[in-house]
């Protein structure tokens, strides 16, 4: 592992750490481990093999972090955990249950998102303070028995996410707040367009950007050295989309579904099946377009940037979502280089 104080964390489904290459466990400092959730103010979560792999991957990196990660899209279970002081201390007795019986490193709350309801998850306007207090009970009980376990959250990569909870608060009891910056647009919009560029693009009616994310939450409180911004290992896809300007800021006939892996863009799209690659050097991000069909992504020119845009702003690290979808197994070693660099 680098000795670089900018952290490389990497998502790794539970049933995918078989997966992770030995060159790869020595690329990363921390794993988050994908996904445990909440059930009845409890953390569940299915282990597989991961004592077994936990080792393994040890032995080739004994430096090497694994914080358990709790929730994720569509995951519930939050609200209600978040609601009193009986179920907050539940959750915070169970997340050091699973800390020490697997010898982990912490836990990381993918609540999304605090206040919403979305994606069939409940939500109400107390969660903004239930959720400084649920991260304050986990603080505090992990503490009791060793403050160096780590507890950190995924965050959304907008305002909106700032909205609904107390980030000024909620970062005192947080070692890091991991940045999604993907699926910046997407799902809810037709128009086309990057979902996870650093910078906004010119004449862009959505301006979504990884640094106005960053800079948006640390004028909400969060120090720069307690920021990871994230790169996507998938890609948005718009389909019917007019033949104009190769297809970038159109109005098309679908939102911006969940599109191909980095590893299928490589071997399908790229420059491939009458889809041209371009670049857009102000947002510092690819795209794809075949004269119908849209696709935004990450590669290794839009993660050169970032890393690049990391360092500057002298941040805690870069993380990515997720591992499984780059079996070129390439893109883990190109950050590992660039932080390097």
């Amino acid at each position: 592992m680098s000795l670089n104080k900018e952290k490389l964390i990497g998502y790794v489904h539970t049933q995918d750490l078989k997966t992770v290459t030995n060159e790869d466990a020595r690329n990363l400092d921390i794993i988050n481990i994908a996904f445990g959730h909440i059930q009845n103010d409890l953390i569940v979560w299915g282990t597989f093999d991961v004592v077994e792999q936990m080792e393994r991957l040890k032995e080739l990196n004994p430096t090497l972090k694994f914080v358990l990660s709790i929730g994720g899209w569509s995951a519930g279970g939050f609200s209600e955990a978040a609601e009193t002081e009986g179920s907050r201390k539940s959750v915070a007795n169970s997340a050091l249950k699973w800390i020490t019986e697997y010898g982990l490193d912490g836990i990381d709350l993918d609540w999304e998102y605090p206040s919403y309801t979305v994606a069939g998850i409940k939500g109400c306007r107390e969660d903004k303070q239930n959720f400084t207090l649920l991260l304050k009970e986990i603080r505090e009980t992990l503490d009791t028995v060793d403050t160096s376990y780590m507890l950190t959250i995924a965050a959304g990569g907008g305002k909106y996410y700032l909205k609904g909870v107390e980030m000024a608060e909620a970062i005192k009891y947080l070692d890091y707040v991991q940045l999604m910056t993907y699926d910046l647009r997407g799902g809810f919009q037709v128009l086309t367009g990057h979902h996870t560029n650093l910078y906004p693009s010119e004449l862009d009616l959505f301006d979504f950007s990884t640094a106005e994310a960053v800079d948006d939450f640390m004028q909400a409180g969060v120090p720069a050295d307690k920021i990871v911004i994230g790169v996507a290992f998938y890609s948005r896809m718009w389909k019917g989309v007019p033949d104009v300007d190769h297809g970038f800021l159109q109005m098309a006939q679908t939102v911006g579904t969940y599109g191909p892996s980095y590893c299928k863009l490589v071997n399908e799209y790229v420059n491939k099946n009458g889809f041209i690659r371009y670049w857009d050097d102000v947002a510092k991000a690819p795209y794809l377009f075949n004269g119908d069909t849209f696709i935004s992504y990450d590669d290794a020119e839009s993660i050169h940037h970032k890393i690049a845009y990391m360092k500057e702003k002298k941040l805690a690290g870069i993380m990515y979502w997720e591992y499984c979808t780059d079996t070129t197994r390439t893109l883990t070693g190109v950050m590992r280089h660039e932080i390097e660099q």
